[in-house]
């Protein structure tokens, strides 16, 4: 993987190609995110580790995510944690990721080339905006043990790992939810226009009444 030509960074958020930036705002929370995946593609999950500006662990969020890559499972567990901090009032975060692609992509250092990453791209780069100051901070794997360990444990267990300090919720804002990154899960499925209606040509296992929004390439259609 070689670096692209840099694109400009969303323009409310400021974003910085490492962690060395020598004035950073006071009261910036920690983001330490990770995707696993067995298989690559396969059995998939992601996981976040909030820390309050004292270090304080404030939030532990882990979920599956059925069959996927790692790449995408780390996108997931990036717009988890936009999601959250967003959501309770937190306006200065740094995000730790042992992935280099997602960091320099998010960055704009790397080109997102990957179908299936651009929408997971797109939606995390709109997500920034609504924050002051926004970091992105590539870590070597040994120190980000923690989130690797919690992504893995959700993958053998039946529902989502969550963690939440109830003595900080007060201070973070009204809603103590936990991220829903499942809204904005992507699944391609190839359709054919016939007769005035999209018919899936691949194998649909979705729920009944399930919402869905489609793409449609019109430049090289089949």
């Amino acid at each position: 993987m070689t670096p692209s030509s840099k694109t400009p960074p969303p323009s409310s958020a400021r974003l910085f190609s490492d962690s060395r930036d020598p004035a950073p705002p006071a009261g910036v929370h920690t983001a330490n995110i990770d995707g696993a995946s067995r298989g690559n593609p396969g059995p998939a999950s992601y996981a976040v580790i909030l820390r309050d500006p004292s270090g304080k662990i404030i939030l532990e969020f882990a979920k599956k995510l059925g069959r996927d890559t790692n790449n995408v499972a780390e996108y997931y567990a990036l717009l988890a944690a936009l999601d959250y901090a967003s959501s309770h009032g937190i306006s200065s975060l740094r995000i730790r990721s042992d992935s280099e692609l997602l960091v320099r992509q998010m960055q704009g250092r790397y080109k997102v080339k990957s179908p299936d990453l651009k929408p997971l791209h797109e939606r995390a780069t709109k997500l920034i905006r609504q924050f002051s100051y926004c970091v992105f901070e590539h870590v070597p794997r040994e120190m980000n043990r923690e989130a690797d360990a919690l992504a893995n444990r959700a993958l053998d267990e039946a529902s989502p790992v969550k963690n939440e300090a109830k003595s900080t919720t007060h201070s973070l804002g009204s809603s103590s939810s936990p991220p829903h990154p499942a809204r904005h899960s992507i699944r391609r499925i190839r359709s054919r226009f016939t007769k005035g209606a999209f018919v899936p040509t691949d194998p649909v296992d979705l729920p009944e009444g399930t919402e869905v929004f489609l793409d449609v390439n019109l430049d090289h259609p089949k």
